[in-house]
């Protein structure tokens, strides 16, 4: 079993920055708009994420950078979409074209540098048999992601906040017509959608690599889109999956370091043939999609026309 242990803590490790974007799109999401930013947001987080951290040296400063970062192109998304009533996807697919290329711009002069290590341990637990090298040295914001994981859960179904943003999400011309904004009530699901983003990027510049190359992400953001789509749009079911597409993320590692002889190319395809596949055999059952998605995901809303 304690040869296990190291793999499964890789896994979480790769595992968490897909968790933490994947529940900030599936709290956008389940208030019905689509943002296929994502990869966009991820990089400009990562690359202000590290600017920030390396400057100051400290990791937390660089954490609330990317937090920020992400935020501001989120608000970037909102202004277009939720004001001008910009199609969703067109405007998701040209904020991941501009923040890819914003971020390999803003990082050109910081390209190769490295941050210093921090410390990955609980003290008491990091000690245990099997458990403590698997579960608990893991950076802290390991931890904050399974706790915020946790949090949704009990936001969208154990509060009335969380009950009038779904309601938003399956359909904004009753809310409205209740009196709720529905407009400022996405604008805010944003927002902590860019948020969360902005932490996933800032954790792959700052913990996961930690330095800032070009593309640093490299497709993060759209297995974190197709994740909340295999996950149903439930919180416990993103943390499983997120976990699994990190296994199946470092997979490739551990073949070549136990020398299987499969070219790198190969291995280096698994995590996108893997969400690929998974996305196939959703789409086979097309009324439990439905059953599931939010009604009004994708559609603008104008208050005007309610």
């Amino acid at each position: 079993m304690e040869q296990f242990a190291p793999l499964i803590a890789t896994a979480i490790n790769a595992g968490t920055p897909l968790l933490l974007a994947a529940l900030g799109l599936l709290i956008n999401e389940r208030a019905g708009v689509l943002n296929l930013g994502a990869e966009g947001m991820m990089l400009v987080a990562a690359v202000f994420g590290f600017m920030i951290g390396y400057q100051t040296q400290s990791p937390l400063i660089g954490f609330a950078a990317g937090a920020l970062a992400g935020m501001a192109m989120a608000a970037l998304f909102s202004w277009l979409a939720l004001v001008l009533a910009t199609n969703q996807v067109a405007t998701g697919l040209a904020l991941s074209i501009f923040g890819t290329g914003l971020s390999a711009f803003m990082g050109q002069r910081f390209v190769g540098l490295a941050m210093p290590a921090q410390a990955r341990a609980i003290p008491g637990l990091a000690d245990l048999p099997f458990f403590g090298p698997a579960f608990f040295q893991h950076h802290w914001m390991v931890y904050v992601s399974v706790l915020l994981c946790g949090a949704i859960m009990w936001f969208l179904f154990r509060t009335r906040a969380g009950l009038t943003l779904r309601a938003v999400g399956e359909s904004p011309e009753s809310a409205h017509a209740l009196g709720y904004p529905v407009r400022l009530i996405r604008f805010g699901a944003l927002l902590f959608g860019g948020g969360c983003c902005g932490l996933a990027g800032a954790y792959l510049s700052l913990v996961y690599t930690p330095m800032w190359v070009e593309n640093l992400v490299a497709g993060r953001g759209w297995i974190a889109l197709a994740l909340t789509t295999f996950a149903t749009w439930r919180p416990g079911r993103v943390l499983v999956g997120a976990w699994l597409f990190g296994a199946v993320t470092i997979l490739q590692f551990y073949l070549q370091g136990i020398g299987v002889s499969v070219p790198s190319q190969i291995l280096s395809m698994l995590p996108y043939a893997a969400t690929i596949v998974v996305l196939a055999l959703i789409s086979r059952n097309p009324a439990w999609i439905r059953l599931n998605m939010p009604a009004s995901l994708g559609k603008p809303f104008r208050p005007g026309n309610a």
